[in-house]
Formats: C-alpha cells, sequence, structure tokens
C-alpha cells in the first residue's frame, strides 16, 4: 500500500489567529493529527509563513514530520534537516521594500526561517528588527511578507509586484498578505520537491493536500487528492477533489482512502 502523505496549511486550516485563544489551535485538530501520524501516516505544514512564524504555535502540540515553509523555498523534515532552499537576491528584495514601505505596510523577512522586520511587535518566538535587509546578518533571504488592510488591497499590491519584478518573485495573494516567494517557487512546488524527497526515502506514495485561500490552488492541483471548506473562495473549492467542514473530516477522509 502507499504510504500516506498529508500536506496542510496552516491559517485558516488548522490555526485560527483571529478566534479565542482556546479556539485558535483546535484541541480536535491537534488530536486527529496525532491519531493519523501514530497509524503509521505523515502529517506536515505547506504555508507561506517562516519556520520561525510556526514553531511558538505548535510547540509541544503538534510536531510535523516536515515543513514546506516560505510558499516552498524552504522545506525541511520533522527534524529541520534540510530538503530544498531557494532565495530572493538582496538587491531585489530591497527595491521591493523600498516601493512597498515599511512605514505604509507591515513587511517581515524570512531569512533562514528566522522572522525579520522593520518596527518591534507583540509576537512569542523569536525575531530581529532592521532598518534594511543589509541590516540583517548573512543567509538565504526566502521570503517577504506584506500585511495589507483589506482584500482588494492585497490583490491590487500582488498584481503591481509580480508587474515591476515579475522576472525575480512571485507575489501572492493570501487572504489580506502578500507572499512574494523566488521565482518559480509556489506551494505545488513545494510539494512536488517533497514528493520526489519522500520517493527517494519512502518508495511509493500518495499525497493529500488541504487550503483555504488562493495562495493554496497550487498546492491542490499537486495534491493527489485534496481538501478545502465551504468558506474559501469559489475558485478554490472548484479545484479541490472534496469540500470538508474541518480539517478533522479531511484527515478522516484520507485514512479511510483505500486503493
Amino acid at each position: 500500500m502507499k504510504k500516506k502523505v498529508f500536506a496542510s496549511d496552516f491559517d485558516g486550516t488548522m490555526y485560527f489567529y483571529q478566534a479565542e485563544e482556546d479556539r485558535k489551535l483546535p484541541v480536535e485538530n491537534v488530536e486527529k493529527i496525532r491519531e493519523y501520524q501514530e497509524a503509521g501516516h505523515l502529517f506536515g505544514l505547506c504555508t507561506g509563513r517562516q519556520i520561525g512564524g510556526l514553531t511558538p504555535f505548535i510547540g509541544g502540540k503538534v510536531k510535523p514530520d516536515f515543513y514546506i515553509t516560505s510558499t516552498g523555498a524552504n522545506i525541511v523534515d520533522g527534524e529541520m534537516g534540510e530538503i530544498y532552499r531557494r532565495g530572493i537576491d538582496r538587491d531585489v528584495a530591497d527595491a521591493i521594500i523600498k516601493m512597498v514601505n515599511p512605514e505604509e505596510h507591515r513587511i517581515s523577512i524570512d531569512i533562514d526561517g528566522i522572522i525579520h522586520v522593520f518596527a518591534e511587535m507583540d509576537y512569542p518566538g523569536e525575531y530581529h528588527v532592521i532598518k534594511s535587509i543589509y541590516d540583517a546578518k548573512p543567509g538565504m533571504v526566502h521570503q517577504l511578507g506584506v500585511h495589507n488592510e483589506s482584500l482588494e488591497e492585497a490583490r491590487a499590491l500582488a498584481e503591481k509586484i509580480n508587474k515591476v519584478f515579475g522576472a525575480h518573485i512571485n507575489a501572492f495573494q493570501n487572504v489580506v498578505e502578500v507572499d512574494i516567494a523566488p521565482k518559480g517557487c509556489t506551494k505545488g512546488k513545494g510539494v512536488e520537491h517533497l514528493k520526489e524527497y519522500m520517493r527517494e526515502h519512502l518508495g511509493d506514495m500518495k499525497l493529500y493536500g488541504i487550503g483555504d485561500s488562493i495562495n493554496d490552488l497550487p498546492l491542490l492541483e499537486a495534491s493527489d487528492v485534496s481538501y478545502t471548506f465551504p468558506y474559501a473562495p469559489k475558485e478554490v473549492q472548484e479545484k479541490a477533489t472534496k469540500v470538508v467542514e474541518t480539517i478533522v473530516d479531511a484527515l478522516e477522509d484520507s485514512m479511510r482512502d483505500e486503493e
């Protein structure tokens, strides 16, 4: 039987940052993920977040078997061993930052999995405040993230960034965020790199993917079986194999799946 591997988006799929504290990472999600792994299957994350944007919120609760982070630009195994890495040239990153303007938008930068920002923030994990991309420590710039106030603003900014810098990067709308990854990096490409790595180590496998937003479309398309939710945009629901109420339903469906 093929090994089952489940790749999950984070925000809006298994973690809900705007919910009450005890519902941000619902206990039923945690319990079902553990049950899935205990049954011998693999569970991991496929997200626009940096590694440093995940560990403070799941530590001691969920231990992924892999992390596809920064929209596929930084992929590691469950012990943080490198699987795949790509970066953005610092001069290109600097030009994007100057165009977007950190005084008008909250900008975060993933450098080797660690968050870098331009102002102090209320955050439980490690981060560094910098004045420019050149103040940051040496390392690979995996992704830039830009916060917007509305869906329309995020959509327009992603289009503008792609128009100006499309030869070097891909900008994706992620609800009100814009994730800016190295050219050619998508969640789908991340899944493809993971599949290649997993097949070398596990043999034949079947990958299940789940997500809730436009930037998850490549993830859903690259998955053998894909899931989304009734609250996802229409185009996301149309691409998914199945529409489910929660990630718990998707994990249960995956466990029942027999070939």
